[in-house]
């Protein structure tokens, strides 16, 4: 496949993304709850067809398994991933539905956390996004980009809003049994800039509150960043071998727990806990490297 950007790629389908989108692309307190596009979803699975190489695959079957049986049993679950590219929701629900029949059943179980810029930076960025249940959030970073006083007091009432409502929602499908998933590091890792892998300090929040914990590393990356990551339409598709490895399942008590020992000396306890969950995604991401594409 010759190196293209989405919207050259798969600009076939754009027609077909528009047609079934909901257009709903400003995010506020009433809209952070946002359920699947099935139509959208049965697009996405097939692009994702097109860019997967022979050997892709979701290994820690058995962690899958484990983690399954906890959250079936009432245990809150979350999920920590790797974040490379906007294709990393789609490949890894992927992977893991057509992986065994507890993956299939527990990506059914997922709700993603997902920032708002997906909803409202581009009609088709906001129609891909549709395809999974999600629950909409205005991330700090977002914030911290803000000079201008009068539009940061405005944004930051606005975030209030949209967070609080997210939180309600959050706790609503925590407790209809729904597993949520995150991306520590809030943003797409990009290449030379250390900053986008580190883990956010509220992180260690959704960690807290919830029971059991497992970690995905990702390898492989089938839509790469562009020299522009504003337009995430212009992000490079390529195929690509993509590696994802589910983790053993932690207790999140003691995880926190063993993050100071890993630590002993951190000041800040939160940071220090999100520090250990990327950390140990390192680790695993370096291991599933080795042979990759051999």
């Amino acid at each position: 496949m010759e190196k293209r950007s989405l919207e050259e790629q798969f600009k076939d389908v754009l027609p077909l993304l528009e047609k079934y989108s909901r257009k709903a692309t400003i995010v506020d307190e009433t809209t952070v709850l946002q359920t699947e596009n099935t139509a959208i979803r049965k697009i996405i699975d097939s692009m994702m067809t097109q860019v997967l190489l022979p050997g892709s695959e979701m290994r820690g079957t058995n962690h899958i398994q484990e983690f399954l049986k906890l959250t079936n049993e009432g245990k809150k679950g979350i999920i920590l991933a790797e974040h490379y590219s906007n294709f990393d929701l789609p490949c890894l629900l992927h992977l893991m539905e057509n992986g065994s029949a507890e993956g299939k059943e527990l990506s059914k179980k997922i709700i993603a956390i997902a920032g708002m810029k997906l909803s409202e930076d581009n009609k088709y960025v906001s129609a891909l996004a549709e395809a999974y249940d999600r629950i909409v959030i205005y991330p700090s970073r977002t914030l911290n980009s803000i000079t201008d006083e009068k539009i940061l007091a405005d944004e930051t009432l606005r975030s209030r809003k949209i967070n609080l409502a997210a939180m309600k929602a959050l706790e609503k499908e925590r407790n209809d049994g729904r597993v949520v998933l995150v991306f520590p590091s809030g943003t797409r890792y990009r290449p030379g800039k250390p900053e986008t892998k580190r883990g956010l300090r509220e992180i260690d929040s959704y960690i807290r509150t919830s029971d059991v914990m497992m970690l995905i590393s990702i390898n492989g990356n089938c839509l790469r960043i562009s020299d522009d990551p504003s337009n995430m339409m212009g992000d490079i598709v390529c195929k690509d071998k993509i590696v994802m490895e589910a983790s053993t399942v932690f207790d999140t008590a003691t995880f926190r727990e063993d993050a100071m020992t890993w630590h002993p000396d951190a000041e800040d306890r939160k940071q220090n806990v999100v520090d250990y969950v990327m950390h140990i995604l390192a680790q695993m991401h370096d291991k599933n490297e080795e042979g990759r594409l051999s």
